[in-house]
């Protein structure tokens, strides 16, 4: 390693404390570790760097400091072991070499979070979101993420079914734009639906089949729009769709009854916001 500065500690040990929220890592308890997240890869932790989320510190192997320390702020504590040290300590291979710890929102933060939404993007002329219902897939929610970072989303909004949009492979897949965009919670999840359309004016749309729906190109999406996405299996509730504008519909083989969450997302988000503003260029 070449200089280290005052945050930065060299870990030796597997017994080392310093390292404690590291140890033992496992996608089960990262939702109540301490109130943090675990993220992984090193676009992924760049991703987490360049972000306002409150960062509780590094966990590198050297090779992974030498090529990261001109981005890492002095603020942010780095502990830094070699490979197998790593592996020993939070029990998986850590064949990457990066790890991070950040705080997760409070319940309390996380509540809020959507009228904080809201307030962020009221002075918007145009608003488009991505909304999701029981959707329990950690690599779908990531790939939700994905998605609206592709095609330009201002936000996303999950209901209290859907999996912990900060679980370490939710993170990794959505290649740290869980950091990038802001996103939010239901508290209420109709309620909320509501909200969005009184509050941002949004034309909520949701992606589904039936006798209701209409095949996607034939919507022509408001100037701010919702697509709201359920899961795979159980669709949107009977509920979500009463409260929707319009039932959009990807019409295909009739073998092929359902696509998966992640791509009729894709699908959607080209459809109505994609389509438009990349053959304009």
């Amino acid at each position: 390693m070449g200089n280290v500065t005052a945050n930065v500690s060299v870990v030796s040990s597997i017994d080392d404390a310093q390292v404690d929220v590291y140890r033992n890592i496992r996608d089960a308890d990262l939702r109540g570790r301490s109130h943090l997240c675990m993220v992984e890869s090193e676009m992924v932790v760049r991703r987490l760097l360049e972000s306002s989320w409150d960062i509780h510190s590094l966990f590198l192997s050297p090779q992974k400091y030498e090529r990261m320390a001109s981005v890492i702020p002095s603020t942010v504590q780095v502990f830094v072991a070699d490979i197998t040290v790593m592996s020993e300590i939070t029990g998986f291979h850590i064949h990457r070499g990066v790890l991070a710890a950040a705080h997760r929102l409070t319940p309390k933060q996380q509540n809020a979070s959507l009228s904080n939404l809201i307030v962020k993007l009221q002075k918007k002329s145009t608003v488009s979101l991505l909304l999701a219902e029981g959707v329990t897939n950690v690599d779908n929610i990531g790939a939700l993420f994905r998605n609206a970072a592709a095609f330009g989303v201002d936000g996303l909004v999950f209901d209290h079914a859907c999996c912990d949009p900060l679980y370490r492979k939710a993170i990794r897949v959505s290649m740290g734009h869980a950091f990038s965009l802001p996103w939010a919670i239901a508290c209420d999840w109709i309620s909320d639906l509501k909200r969005l359309q009184e509050e941002l004016g949004v034309q909520l749309i949701g992606c589904e089949t039936g006798k209701f729906a209409v095949p996607m190109w034939e919507v022509q999406p408001a100037k701010s729009f919702a697509l709201i996405m359920g899961e795979e299996k159980s669709g949107l509730s009977p509920s979500t769709m009463q409260q929707c504008d319009v039932i959009a519909e990807i019409p295909m083989n009739a073998k092929v009854p359902s696509l998966n969450v992640a791509v009729a997302s894709a699908v959607g988000l080209y459809e109505f916001l994609g389509r438009n503003r990349f053959n304009n260029r």
